[in-house]
């Protein structure tokens, strides 16, 4: 996908810089106001320059009821001064908010207010060696925080979300929808600490960066380019809890068996036949309808069997004659890398199995 071309270069390169849109954070945002009153809220990976989540907390500091709201960024913004000019150079800084009136009687609170409450009164800047996420300041504000909501830099997605786990820290933060198969993300979804957010799995995300990318567009006059992200969280929500409707029924025919696993193809999510209670392979979109109480997560088609449902494992030789089988040339075809139908490996597939009647068999 043309995003993860943008997203492969950038974590070659160690840059990170997609903005997120302010609409979007909105838009996800809405479905977990009740879990926001009285906490403290760090977005810590936040140039408060650009930063839409900082403005968005920063303008909803008072209908959520925030407590608190801290920000840190790593680096100083290329545009230092287009949002808050109270900055006198370009460093790393903290922002801690605790306090948001009208200061200038307009009856709206808008960035010109924030602005005014940064050099005065309660609220407090300063200015930080580097403002790394994983640096002793930043942690330290980690530590206070009861909620994390920000975008994290993709390339370090992995340990920004072990630190987030470490600190038993409730979060709502952006990742490539391909960090749903990584092998320190999956487990965490399996045991239902972490699942995706209400946002659907359609598309992308738009977000402003500097990168060329194949699909772009201009929005405000700023190009955008499209990413395949998603929302990860642990805060709960109404989505999680819909319940699937089945309608669809079982036949050998329609749902072939693995060569590799005791289990069946699904190709959609929408296709779950309502009389199947074994094993079921289905796409990882599947996370986007997926309901805990409906359905468990039982482990990933996956190269190493990490969760031990694999029935066969081919050997070097299988998949060295498979390939010639297929290509009518020599090569490698990893058949242990996902799961096999009739000889033919299938996109990655989550194996899931129904929670009512577990033991019931087709």
């Amino acid at each position: 996908m043309a995003g993860n071309d943008v997203l492969n270069r950038a974590n070659k390169e160690k840059k990170d810089e997609f903005y997120t849109q302010l609409t979007d954070i909105e838009a996800e945002l809405q479905h977990y106001t009740h879990h926001f009153e009285g906490k403290t809220v760090l977005c810590n990976c936040d140039d408060p320059y650009e930063s839409n989540f900082f403005k968005f907390f920063a303008l909803q500091f008072n209908r959520l009821k925030l407590k608190k709201l801290i920000a840190t960024c790593y680096d100083s913004s290329s545009v230092a001064g287009e949002q808050l000019s109270i900055f006198p150079d370009k460093h790393p800084y903290m922002i801690q908010i605790t306090e948001v009136t009208d200061e200038n009687g307009d009856g709206a609170i808008d960035l010109a207010d924030v602005e005014h409450l940064l050099k005065n009164r309660k609220n407090v800047i300063r200015r930080l060696k580097n403002g790394d996420f994983r640096s002793a300041e930043c942690l330290s504000a980690l530590k206070e925080a009861d909620i994390v909501v920000t975008n994290p830099p993709f390339s370090l997605f992995r340990e920004f979300m072990a630190l987030l786990m470490q600190y038993n820290k409730k979060f709502l933060i952006i990742g490539n929808k391909n960090a749903i198969t990584y092998k320190e993300i999956f487990p965490l979804i399996k045991e239902n600490l972490i699942w995706t957010g209400c946002r659907g799995f359609a598309g992308g995300m738009w977000f402003f960066s500097d990168y060329e990318g194949k699909t772009e567009k201009i929005i405000g006059g700023k190009k955008v380019i499209n990413v395949p992200s998603i929302w990860f969280t642990n805060l709960d929500h109404h989505k999680r809890h819909e319940k699937i409707d089945l309608y669809k029924t079982y036949s050998p025919d329609e749902y072939p068996h693995y060569d590799n696993y005791d289990a069946i193809e699904v190709g959609k999510t929408a296709e779950i036949p309502c009389n199947y209670y074994g094993i079921m392979g289905v796409p990882i979109t599947f996370l986007d309808k997926y309901n805990p109480d409906q359905f468990e997560i039982m482990g990933m088609c996956e190269n190493m069997d990490l969760y031990g449902l694999k029935t066969r494992i081919y050997t070097s030789e299988e998949c060295k004659q498979r390939y010639l089988e297929l290509f009518g040339k020599n090569g490698t075809y990893d058949l242990n890398a996902a799961g096999v139908v009739n000889g033919k490996k299938v996109y990655q597939r989550i194996l899931i199995r129904r929670k009512q009647h577990e033991n019931k068999t087709p």
